[in-house]
């Protein structure tokens, strides 16, 4: 596994309940979900569409991946 890339840029796609955070040959790395509804969301421990659109855009400016993660 080593010498393993994530090649920027990372991008950001929305689908009906979720943000995905895809590297620059479309490879999902992280899926973001959201619950707009408040019952849901409570119930369902999501974060709201902001918030998990703010924490998609967080993951998709870091600089590196930490080697101990990889």
């Amino acid at each position: 596994m080593k010498g393993r890339r994530i090649p920027p840029p990372w991008s950001i796609e929305e689908h009906q309940e979720s943000f995905v955070v895809s590297d620059a040959t479309g490879q999902p790395l992280a899926y973001v979900y959201f619950e707009d509804e408040p019952q849901r969301r409570m119930s369902m421990k999501r974060l709201s569409r902001d918030e998990a659109f703010l924490l998609a855009v967080n993951l998709a400016k870091l600089p590196r991946v930490p080697p101990q993660i990889l």
